[in-house]
């Protein structure tokens, strides 16, 4: 079989782009497409595999700040020439997926979820939106979302990577979908000795859905210390052990997934989460961690006062983190790949 493994673009390592690399080394004869790379050192090749960028590359900043160019993505997505390949398989939160098919083969799409800016999260994009971001809403939120659903119409097989995005492609795409959850280094992470401190941690970046304002909140009313790691600011071996020190993680926001929580319980720290997203499925309450089920701060300072009046096992943060490893997110997309 001749495989192309598409991605939206390939400019940072977050995420979605761990999901690509493992995706990658299970597939080691595939070629990646992506509308922008900008990871290479001038070869167009990453970890092995060859690299094809749409026009978007070659348009200015277009490396640097692909998804400006987000309107003109399904035209080159469509350019993409893809005969003589058997399979395809995108790893997909962006316009990628609406490549033309060549006759006869299969396209899975790994959907990490159907765009947020254009479905869930529109009035919050909007609200954090400058005046030429507004605009650009304003014009092209119809087009693209029409684009956004005719692309869904190709996929033969929807992978999800959480039941709360099953549930999101269901309702927006109206299609059914397997959920197998993204690859976690629970290795590397479980491989550090837990070491309790004083403080409690918040890692991501500063944008208003991940609501950080929470979590500062909260420790200042308690006067409880919060240290922030966001922005890369931290190499990953600095991130393990700030996991391993903290007294809690706290995860205040809604995401589709989540990686953050299932690496803190691997370095044996619980996680005081809002009860929503992919939280619910990372993260067992009472044993693991907390829900609080309110986006408040005074809901988040109730649940940080009932954490701290019970006792936390480092072995069950571990053991749950187990469930997201990467031997078995290949075992479950291989079986998904065999399929005919």
């Amino acid at each position: 079989m001749k495989t192309a493994l598409l991605h939206y673009w390939l400019t940072n390592i977050r995420g979605g782009e761990k999901v690509l690399a493992a995706l990658a080394d299970m597939l080691p004869d595939a070629d990646i497409f992506t509308h922008a790379f900008g990871l290479g050192e001038g070869a167009m090749e990453w970890r092995g595999h060859p690299v094809s960028e749409t026009f978007i590359a070659r348009l200015p900043f277009g490396r640097r700040k692909p998804q400006a160019y987000l309107p003109l993505m399904p035209m080159a997505s469509r350019r993409l020439d893809l005969s003589g390949y058997d399979t395809i398989v995108s790893s997909e939160s962006g316009p990628i997926k609406g490549v033309r098919k060549p006759k006869g083969a299969r396209h899975i799409c790994y959907c990490h979820t159907p765009m947020r800016y254009l479905w869930d999260m529109h009035d919050e994009y909007w609200r954090t939106a400058g005046v030429c971001g507004r605009l650009g809403m304003e014009i092209f939120t119809g087009y693209l979302r029409r684009e956004d659903l005719k692309s869904a119409e190709a996929v033969d097989d929807f992978v999800a990577n959480s039941a709360f995005v099953a549930e999101r492609i269901k309702r927006i795409y109206g299609r059914d979908s397997t959920v197998v959850h993204p690859p976690v280094d629970v290795e590397f992470y479980s491989s550090v000795k837990r070491r309790e401190g004083e403080y409690y941690l918040f890692v991501g970046a500063p944008v208003e859905y991940k609501r950080l304002d929470l979590a500062r909140e909260a420790c200042r009313r308690m006067d409880r210390q919060l240290v922030v790691a966001g922005g890369g600011s931290f190499t990953d071996d600095e991130l393990r052990t700030l996991y391993a020190g903290a007294r809690a993680l706290l995860f205040p926001g809604i995401e589709d997934f989540g990686i953050v929580p299932v690496e803190a319980q691997a370095a044996g720290a619980p996680v005081i989460a809002f009860g929503a997203g992919g939280a619910l499925e990372t993260i067992v309450d009472g044993e693991t961690g907390l829900f609080f089920r309110e986006a408040s701060a005074n809901a988040l300072c109730g649940a940080i006062e009932e954490f701290e009046g019970r006792q936390w096992s480092v072995d069950a943060c571990r053991a749950n983190s187990l469930k997201f490893s990467a031997e078995r997110f290949r075992a479950e997309m291989s079986g998904i790949l065999a399929r005919k």
